[in-house]
């Protein structure tokens, strides 16, 4: 009895000890998260491309909780009607919270209805936990639904206030095969040749939301295309010319070779680091 006793408490002992260890690595990885990133309630919105899902924005969002930017994660459905609905819950003590939109309909190819379903999201989301501030992150066609929602929706108090966007792969001119897509840019980043769309998004010249810090990421495979397979390099770039005259800053990043195509850069770790060090790094 006496041996089975010093046998149970040695094993209840070495559970302590694991558990004591356990919360102090964990105390220790916050403190470390805590000093290299910001502390704040501010949500960062993810919303896919073109025929895809949230799927597309976990390997992000996870990467970003793994580096220790953000303790929370959920999502937000959009059906076919621009009904909004939650998944997750947003604690009090959230910290980055990052929300991955899905759309039920990820082929509606008329921006402005886009536009208005990301509205849907942000304002729904501002009315439910009261943000006062957002960040955007936006892939391929992801950037036309953010873009088009600031430009139907010009100074929305029904909005977060947007602090920072990050653009990824964007086709703000056009796709490859498109004649306009590839045009020369001036140095302002204006193309010499616009489709309608482009045309369009350059009232935002004027009504672009003042004070945000925009990082545009795009990717040249190298292979003489100067593209990312999908959307050619100026089309992504032609974004300077709609947003600087009210930027606060904007930051170009080119990613290059086989990891650079179109549809990985969404699952890119270079894409992360710069992801998770421009929105939330100290």
């Amino acid at each position: 009895m006496h041996e089975f006793l010093l046998k149970k408490w040695r094993w209840l002992l070495t559970i302590l000890v694991l558990a004591v260890i356990s919360g102090g690595l964990c105390w220790w990885q916050r403190a470390q998260a805590a000093q290299q990133f910001v502390q704040s309630k501010t949500p960062t919105f993810f919303f896919h491309g073109y025929g895809s899902s949230r799927h597309a924005e976990e390997h992000m969002a996870n990467a970003a909780k793994r580096a220790g930017a953000t303790n929370t994660i959920i999502w937000a459905n959009v059906d076919r009607t621009g009904k909004v609905t939650f998944h997750g819950q947003i604690k009090a003590n959230a910290i980055n919270p990052i929300i991955e939109v899905n759309y039920e309909n990820p082929r509606e190819t008329n921006y402005h209805t886009d536009g208005q379903w990301a509205f849907n999201v942000l304002s729904a989301a501002k009315q439910k936990w009261g943000f006062k501030k957002m960040n955007l992150v936006g892939h391929s066609m992801g950037n036309m639904d953010i873009m088009y929602c600031l430009l139907d929706h010009p100074n929305s108090q029904q909005l977060p206030k947007l602090q920072k966007q990050v653009d990824i792969a964007g086709h703000f001119n056009g796709l490859n095969g498109e004649n306009q897509a590839s045009s020369k840019l001036a140095a302002d980043g204006k193309p010499a040749v616009t489709n309608r769309f482009y045309r369009e998004l350059t009232k935002l010249r004027t009504t672009y939301p003042t004070g945000v810090k925009i990082l545009n990421i795009y990717g040249n495979l190298q292979d003489g295309s100067n593209s990312d397979g999908t959307v050619p390099n100026n089309s992504s770039k032609s974004l300077r010319y709609l947003v600087s005259p009210v930027a606060k800053s904007y930051t170009e990043h080119e990613i290059k070779g086989a990891r650079a195509q179109h549809s990985k850069l969404h699952s890119n770790s270079q894409v992360d680091s710069l992801l998770i060090n421009f929105l939330w790094k100290k």
